[in-house]
């Protein structure tokens, strides 16, 4: 699933903001080293957190069926989990860096979804869509300072796109065999001398029958 956002995401910059430039959109952690080998403009999506969305979270069982739709398993919904990616523009001038990120931000801010012709592998044709959400307040225990200090490199001005995207948990509960006939009441009552008959109450078509006698204790139970 994350290779397939990746995929999806580098559709939509390459279509809408780079329009098949000479710039480079990869997603590699930018590190000082990664920095120094840089040869060309570059678009970086550094994928830095994968949390669930436990918010969107199903939890009844969904049926699977066959093509003659009969339930053949039962399956948990798909989970929604929060991509956060990294986005920074790299070249030789600061103002080419604010124009890339200008782009960026108006694109993703023209989308609340990856449009449907952009999406890649599993997530083509999905039912759920995959959400798009920029520049949110990060959340008190995840500071992008702090991204930037375990790569190792100097802060550059960024942005912060989540992606919310659905997964198949690929659970499958086998349903129980089908019911061939209607199930037939039975009632347990006192019948007296301290015994408890056990009747079958019949289905409609034929009358009731006692099928056997226990003995109880003294309060009437079996």
């Amino acid at each position: 699933m994350i290779h397939d956002v990746d995929e999806s995401l580098r559709t939509m910059i390459r279509e809408q903001v780079v329009n098949r430039s000479d710039i480079d959109v990869v997603f590699d952690a930018p590190t000082k080293d990664w920095a120094s080998r840089r040869t060309g403009p570059t678009i970086n999506a550094f994928l830095y957190d994968i949390r669930e969305d436990v918010s969107r979270r199903d939890v009844a069982l969904q049926a699977v069926r066959d093509d003659n739709g009969r339930v053949v398993a039962r399956r948990p919904p798909d989970r929604r989990f929060r991509l956060a990616y990294l986005l920074t523009a790299w070249t030789q001038r600061p103002e080419d860096e604010h124009r890339l990120l200008s782009a960026l931000l108006g694109t993703f801010l023209a989308h609340d979804r990856i449009p449907d012709h952009m999406l890649a592998g599993g997530l083509v044709d999905h039912p759920l869509p995959v959400i798009l959400q920029l520049a949110l307040p990060p959340s008190q225990d995840r500071s992008l300072s702090d991204v930037w200090s375990a790569l190792g490199g100097e802060m550059k001005p960024s942005l912060d796109l989540v992606v919310v995207a659905p997964i198949d948990p690929l659970r499958r509960v086998e349903p129980g065999p089908p019911v061939l006939e209607a199930p037939v009441p039975r009632i347990t009552r006192r019948a007296g001398d301290g015994l408890a008959e056990e009747v079958d109450g019949g289905d409609g078509e034929r009358p009731g029958r006692t099928l056997r006698l226990r003995p109880t204790h003294g309060d009437g139970h079996p």
